[in-house]
């Protein structure tokens, strides 16, 4: 629907300043043209002006005004500015003579023909400004249909991403329990148990375009018990996630390919293991996530830069905000070695996105 087929007193006035605007010019042309007293002149422009704006502007709503422009259709957009405009004359003359106390119309006495052109001057400008707006409403409405293509097209894209997204990510966890059926059926069993728990909540949480910030790290724990039953006392992790921070919106499956990629190909081929630290902090208006581990780090032969999940991620983050976002990986230098990854986005979810519920659940800390 165009904004301009519902009404709204900030347009209105929006539209009335224009048009007040416009009488100051009609009158310093009238005055040239004319050779008239410009003060004169200006009472009377913006008196019948404005009252022929009213009657139209006002009097549109009255005869259903098409959504796509904001006008009434067929006869009575012809109509409606021509009545609107005579009304406006009219009006306007009564409070222009009421200003200086004296009656214009007596002047009309001696013919219609000073009557007709003035009628017909106010008529033209009156057509013109309808014109304008009409105009206005249209592209408008044209604007607002191309922005909801592109909304449902990006829309399109995430559910195409995340889509790809959740059998990576299903695939990657029954391969991890598969190795554990063959080593230690009992703790398979539990695993088992776990897993379908975690897959149901995950899978189901997938479906929303947004859920909060807590919810994903939930999420995250499930993900890192799982891997924890597995991998037994070769894997430590901490999920640090500030109070302040646990109810921002954020687009679902944007931390567990990461960490996905750091205990594959990071931790695992490790004969020690090693550690993961997620944490979360604000700068600003920007939100920074990230997943530090001490695997073998980008210089061992890691092929975490090339990963599905990452490649998943930077492509979503991008559809989402733009070059408003980044996904960044580095080698890290100290004794632990391992690999960095910084994700960082704008704390606003995009506008095209309907927030989303969530869960809001405590979420633990260490394993």
């Amino acid at each position: 629907m165009s904004p301009y087929a519902t009404p709204s007193a900030k347009k209105f006035l929006r539209h009335g300043v224009h048009v007040a605007l416009a009488a100051v010019v009609i009158a310093a042309v009238l005055t040239i043209a004319q050779d008239g007293d410009f003060w004169v002149k200006l009472v009377y422009a913006e008196a019948i002006s404005l009252c022929s704006w009213a009657a139209i502007d006002f009097g549109r709503f009255l005869f259903k005004p098409h959504p796509q422009t904001g006008w009434p259709q067929g006869w009575r957009a012809v109509a409606l500015p021509f009545l609107g405009c005579v009304v406006g004359y009219v009006v306007g003359q009564q409070i222009g003579d009421a200003v200086f106390g004296w009656s214009s119309f007596s002047a009309y006495r001696h013919g219609h023909r000073p009557w007709i052109k003035d009628v017909l001057l106010s008529a033209v400008i009156g057509f013109l400004f309808s014109l304008f707006y009409y105009l206005r409403g249209r592209n408008a409405f044209h604007r607002a249909q191309v922005a909801t293509s592109e909304r449902d097209a990006t829309l399109a894209k995430l559910g195409m991403l995340q889509s790809q997204l959740e059998p990576h990510m299903l695939f990657n966890t029954l391969a991890n329990l598969r190795v554990l059926i063959g080593i230690d059926p009992p703790r398979a069993q539990a695993m088992l148990d776990r897993l379908i728990a975690f897959l149901r909540a995950t899978l189901s949480a997938s479906r929303s375009n947004l859920h909060p910030l807590q919810a994903e790290f939930d999420r995250l724990q499930d993900y890192l018990t799982l891997m924890a039953m597995r991998m037994g006392p070769r894997l430590v992790y901490s999920l640090e996630l500030p109070a302040e921070l646990q109810a921002l919106l954020v687009p679902p499956l944007l931390l567990q390919p990461l960490v996905e990629n750091s205990i594959k190909h990071g931790l695992e081929p490790k004969v020690a293991g090693g550690r993961i630290d997620v944490c979360a902090r604000r700068e600003g208006e920007r939100l920074v996530l990230t997943v530090r581990d001490t695997g073998l780090g980008l210089g061992a032969g890691s092929s975490l830069s090339g990963g599905f999940g990452v490649s998943q991620v930077q492509e979503r983050l991008a559809t989402l905000y733009g070059d408003a976002a980044s996904l960044t990986l580095a080698q890290v230098d100290d004794d632990a070695g391992g690999t960095l990854a910084t994700l960082v986005f704008p704390t606003t979810p995009p506008a095209f996105l309907a927030p989303a519920a969530g869960s809001t659940s405590t979420t633990g800390h260490t394993a």
